[in-house]
């Protein structure tokens, strides 16, 4: 672990493209919108334990660790207006002594549960989750809370925001420019599209309105069609043929999304009955050793690190790389047999170690 905390402040390798393990860290609404008698799911959101294992962040963090790996964990902070006793906080330190960077996060719905006709409110406006589109000194106001949070928290203030479902729109830079937060990861094509020309951004690094934007990176999985880079929606195969062509394509950074809760499947109502997702865990494993393998084309990196070294020519490179249809042929297809027959598989492979 004490080797882990001193990854921050290692040099880069000035010819490798710096790799990016971005993690959402956030609780969840849950059902509460549907029906206010559902609670929103909170720690458990996080940890994902499965007979008294956490295969969630504690997962990431074994994995990051073995591998030598420095990822960025963005924590959500809106949640406080619900959950009251701060659980995020525990959280945020445990990820902190594994070195980690820690940036900034926020789902405006949580701020909904400050007014006590809550439910009521939903019912009228439903998308409390928008961020695109809202007022600016609402979402000023958010992000001062989250600052607030990080400073309480003893955290170091955040360098980087990533917005709730990617959404994004000129008032948001203007209000992180206003605040001094330099750098962003809000844009994934393939999850949230303004439709606006100068938001097209599909890698690279990007000044918008006097923000540095580092997308998400997305790709054509098949003709016609974009996707953004997760664990959870691309095999080892396309993550693999990715990282080889932005290395190709002279692609200074690859930002790769995830979450907690992406290396486990939820069987029923609230969160409760989980089962261990072997195919994502096997995923993540199989790329952090594929990056610690070639240092000299792939470094991983914190986010900031990576966003604040010097803008040159390739800075703002911007190809849309395209997969290879075999590979989301193969990736779907095993989506389907492992949500239909993983239990029973899993099953089959403890009985052989027995």
């Amino acid at each position: 672990m004490a080797a882990m905390a001193t990854l921050a402040g290692l040099p880069l390798p000035g010819a490798a493209m710096r790799v990016c393990f971005t993690i959402d860290t956030e609780f969840s609404i849950g059902g509460a919108f549907a029906d206010p008698a559902l609670p929103p799911v909170g720690v458990p959101m996080v940890r994902c334990d499965v007979d008294g294992r956490s295969q969630g962040l504690e997962f990431l963090l074994h994995c990051f660790q073995r591998h030598h790996i420095q990822a960025t964990f963005f924590v959500e902070t809106v949640q406080r207006h619900y959950f009251g006793d701060d659980p995020m906080r525990a959280l945020t330190r445990r990820i902190a002594q594994h070195g980690h960077e820690l940036q900034l996060h926020v789902h405006p719905c949580w701020s909904v549960f400050r007014h006590a006709d809550w439910p009521q409110r939903v019912a009228r406006a439903p998308r409390q989750d928008d961020l695109a589109g809202r007022e600016p000194m609402s979402t000023i106001a958010l992000l001062r809370d989250g600052l607030a949070a990080f400073a309480q928290w003893g955290l170091p203030p955040p360098q980087v925001f990533r917005a709730g479902s990617l959404q994004h729109d000129d008032n948001l830079y203007r209000a992180l420019a206003v605040l001094d937060i330099p750098f962003s990861s809000n844009i994934g094509l393939g999850i949230y599209d303004s439709g606006l020309a100068h938001y097209q951004l599909y890698a690279g690094r990007h000044m918008l309105q006097g923000v540095l934007e580092c997308p998400v990176l997305s790709y054509a999985d098949w003709p016609g069609h974009r996707k953004t880079v997760s664990i959870s929606g691309s095999s080892f195969a396309e993550l693999r043929w990715l990282l080889e062509q932005a290395c190709a394509a002279g692609l200074e950074l690859m930002v790769i999304l995830s979450h907690p809760f992406e290396y486990v499947q939820s069987r029923g109502d609230g969160f409760r009955r989980l089962r261990r997702h072997a195919v994502n865990q096997s995923r993540l494993e199989r790329l952090c050793a594929y990056v610690a393998a070639h240092p000299q084309r792939f470094q991983a990196s914190g986010l900031a690190a990576a966003a604040a070294l010097p803008i040159t020519p390739a800075s703002s490179r911007n190809p849309l790389l395209r997969g290879r249809p075999w590979h989301t042929a193969a990736r779907l297809a095993t989506q389907v047999i492992y949500d239909r027959y993983g239990q029973l598989l899993l099953a089959c492979l403890a009985a052989r170690k027995t």
